[in-house]
């Protein structure tokens, strides 16, 4: 008999499941259950960005691309960092096409970090950034925020943080799960204490179109960064394209040459019908963008007004799609509140010790569901803490 046990690599032991998928998993067995647990939009990829993948397949355009993705793509891709940011980037040595956003991550990852280099993660964040340091070899350093300063990277605690063996920054704003931004000037006394070192940044700009107070901010934009900080964004988010799988990674020819070499050996390329989508994406998507953006912020501001009137301590999000109230107030942990959320009333929210354990206290619930769907948990949910409140 085979004992698996002893073939798994260790760093693969170490790694936990995935938080999200956990009550993602029960809920698609629950009948009547809603879940406000998954952060894809509830929008349909608007249609001349489907319609331009169709006559890409109409057209026998099945073929494998370049390593680094279309040069089409990757144009119209620059020319939007050079509108947004006034960042400009070659197109051809500097911006690599990947699938989502999330092989972007784990590519530029492995790519310059070392056994026992440090990854300074802020926390509360997306789950991957720390597995994807321990498959790399390594060691992911929490850097806890915390609602007090708005969820945000403080220099102090920046600065604090680094020792001799900090390799890398992840600075993943508009933040999921809290829905923090940070602004230019708070990323400038970020840059201040970087310029002092050797350390390179990883700015997951994912949720950058959904800002919804201020501009937001490309971290490589500022004096000095552009050549220490890879950029990673994709289609995902802010066109509704969770399942063309498109991402794309940028930043000076020495970062991005790297990435692109475990990418042509683990990938190839991104999907080919998916990239000429994403060329019509940067054409002719920012009135769908800024539709989206629209109804996310209504949502947004109903869910903090409800949370609210329910009493418990709502940080206001100005970012992404997500909330994350505290839920300390009834004096149960993130995991128990939402294991009793979901027996009792059939909501799933996700703990907020999933996203590390700065979380714990609160709890994810995403935004990017229709209002009825979250007019309906909420009703829910308010029942929920009444019970509580009775005992």
């Amino acid at each position: 008999m085979v004992d698996y046990s002893q073939l798994l690599s260790e760093r693969v032991k170490i790694v936990k499941p995935s938080g999200i998928r956990k009550f993602f998993d029960i809920v698609a067995t629950m009948e009547g259950a809603i879940s406000l647990g998954v952060g894809e939009p509830d929008f349909e990829t608007p249609w001349q960005i489907r319609r331009a993948g169709i006559t890409s397949l109409e057209k026998g355009k099945t073929f494998y691309t370049s390593n680094w993705g279309l040069a089409e793509l990757r144009a119209e891709i620059a020319k939007n960092v050079q509108r947004k940011y006034g960042l400009t980037y070659d197109a051809q040595k500097e911006i690599i096409v990947t699938v989502g956003g999330s092989e972007a991550i784990d590519n530029a990852i492995r790519s310059f970090i070392n056994p026992g280099d440090e990854v300074l993660i802020p926390e509360p964040s997306f789950v991957c950034y720390t597995p994807l340091t321990i498959m790399a070899g390594g060691t992911p350093v929490a850097l806890p925020t915390v609602a007090e300063d708005h969820f945000k990277v403080t220099p102090e605690r920046l600065r604090a943080a680094i020792t001799p063996r900090t390799k890398l920054l992840v600075l993943p704003f508009p933040n999921n799960p809290t829905g923090a931004i940070m602004t230019r000037s708070e990323l400038e006394a970020i840059a201040a204490v970087l310029r002092e070192t050797n350390i390179l940044v990883l700015s997951d700009e994912i949720y950058c179109d959904l800002t919804y107070q201020g501009e937001h901010t490309c971290f490589a934009s500022i004096d000095g960064m552009r050549e220490r900080t890879i950029v990673i964004n994709g289609f995902s988010k802010s066109y509704a394209m969770t399942g063309w799988r498109l991402g794309w990674a940028m930043g000076s020819k020495e970062l991005v040459a790297p990435i692109c070499k475990i990418h042509q050996f683990g990938i190839m390329s991104a999907p080919t019908t998916a990239q000429f989508a994403g060329i019509e994406a940067m054409r002719s998507g920012e009135d769908d963008v800024l539709r989206m953006k629209r109804q996310y912020d209504m949502r947004r501001r109903y869910l903090v007004g409800e949370l609210r009137d329910m009493g418990l301590d709502c940080f206001e999000p100005l970012g992404a799609f997500y909330v994350f109230p505290s839920i300390r107030s009834t004096g149960l942990s993130s995991e128990a509140f939402c294991n009793r959320l979901l027996e009792q009333q059939k909501v799933a929210v996700v703990p907020g010790n999933a996203f590390g354990e700065s979380g714990e206290g609160h709890v994810r619930i995403s935004y990017s569901y229709s209002m009825a769907h979250l007019r309906e948990a909420m009703r829910r949910m308010r029942a929920f803490l009444r019970s509580l409140k009775e005992g």
